[in-house]
This record gives structure tokens, C-alpha cells and sequence, in this order.
């Protein structure tokens, strides 16, 4: 879990699933899961995925492995398939982590365009969220925005969003777009820069996770140049 390049993690953790003793599923799965980021931050996406549904049988930590075989089916664009895991994720979830997966799954469909769907699962995070409860009634917003829908007190979400510290991290990008939705153009183009410098200089595996969201924060920023 300390490696540094995913070739050592790769490394330790095929030493560690070579052990000749027997090994106990927490640890068999734990050593799995970092076998598959390492495979996954290089790009190595089916692999990955294998590697995922093998850590599932052993049924440590399953809402999480089902999350990390979602990242790697929406890597391959296989949409549907990342959209089964995370159902999957959120049914069997402890509740502590059910609104995470809700949102997740939320995030997909609205990258994919499927805005319904989004609002369906984003509805459902933002009932169960505790502390990134604005970020989810953000992304809410927003997916409502995308599908045509009204949205009440605009502004009320974007400062709560603001104001937590989940708006300093992913809520960049939702804090973008919804200043976008609101004709914030000024406060569009800070956030989204903001997200995308920041995101290209994170780790590899989040780089690759967060590659839909800054293509369309990038999308959006070339639309605002071309008015400006």
C-alpha cells in the first residue's frame, strides 16, 4: 500500500498472493485490490477488471471492489456494466457508505447523458448524505438543469456547495458547471480550470477516474473562450 509505482505495488502484491502459506480473505482480497490499482494505473483495464470480480468472490469489503470494477468497465466504455456494479454496490453497501455509492452511480449515468436515471440515483444520495450532503444536492441540480427540469434556490446550493469542503475537491466541477447553468460565467471558468489543473496533477487512478468529468469541464471552459 506504500509502493510508490504501480509496477512495485503490482510486485508486492503478487509476492504476497504467491506466499506459500494459506492467507486469510481479508488479506487475500485486500492484496488482490492492489494488484488491480496497479493494473488499472496502467491503463490495463481488462486485467483490472478480472482482477476485481476475483476480490468480489471473497465477499471483504464488496460494495467497495464492486466500485472498482464499475471504474474499470467505464474506463473500456462499457457504461451498462459500470451501471450494474454500482447498483450492486449501493444495494449491498452498510449505510455509512450507500450514499456514496448512489452518488457514484449518479455521476455515470449523468456523463453518459442519461439525466433521468441520474436524478433517480442523485435523489437517493442526497437523502442518505450526511456530510457531502450539499455535493450531492449539487450534482442533483445540475443533472436536473441538463434534463430541462426547474431547479429551486440555485444560488442557496452553489454557496452551501461553497461552503463545505467537498466543494474544494470533485464539487469543483459541479460548482462549475452549475455557475454555468446560472450565467456565472466568470465563476465558471475559475472552478473548472480549477478542477482540471488540479485533477491532471493528481495520482494516475484518479486521473483516469475523473477523465468524463474533465473532458466536459473542458468542453465547457472551450465554450466560454469562444463567447468571451
Amino acid at each position: 500500500m506504500a509502493s510508490t509505482t504501480p509496477p512495485e505495488r503490482a510486485r508486492w502484491a503478487s509476492t504476497g498472493l504467491a506466499h506459500p502459506d494459506p492467507i486469510d480473505d481479508t488479506t487475500h482480497a485486500m492484496l488482490l485490490r492492489q494488484l488491480y490499482l496497479a493494473h488499472f494505473e496502467q491503463e490495463h483495464f481488462d486485467r483490472a477488471y478480472e482482477l476485481a470480480t476475483q476480490a468480489i468472490a471473497f465477499d471483504v469489503l464488496v460494495d467497495v471492489v464492486h466500485q472498482d470494477a464499475a471504474r474499470a468497465r467505464q474506463a473500456v466504455g462499457d457504461v451498462e456494466g459500470a451501471v450494474q456494479h454500482l447498483r450492486l454496490a449501493a444495494r449491498l453497501a452498510p449505510p455509512s457508505r450507500r450514499a456514496f455509492h448512489h452518488w457514484t452511480l449518479g455521476s455515470v449515468l449523468f456523463l453518459a447523458g442519461r439525466h433521468d436515471e441520474a436524478i433517480a440515483s442523485l435523489e437517493r444520495a442526497s437523502r442518505w448524505g450526511t456530510t457531502d450532503k450539499p455535493l450531492y444536492q449539487g450534482h442533483l441540480a445540475l443533472a436536473k438543469c441538463r434534463a430541462g427540469r426547474p431547479v429551486r434556490n440555485l444560488a442557496g446550493l452553489i454557496a452551501r456547495l461553497e461552503a463545505c469542503p467537498a466543494g474544494q475537491g470533485y464539487g469543483r466541477f459541479v460548482l462549475g458547471q452549475l455557475a454555468y447553468q446560472s450565467q456565472r460565467f466568470s465563476d465558471a471558468r475559475t472552478h473548472l480550470r480549477n478542477f482540471v489543473d488540479r485533477t491532471r496533477q493528481g495520482q494516475p487512478a484518479m486521473r483516469m477516474a475523473m477523465a468524463g468529468e474533465v473532458e466536459m469541464a473542458e468542453a465547457t471552459l472551450a465554450e466560454l473562450d469562444a463567447a468571451s
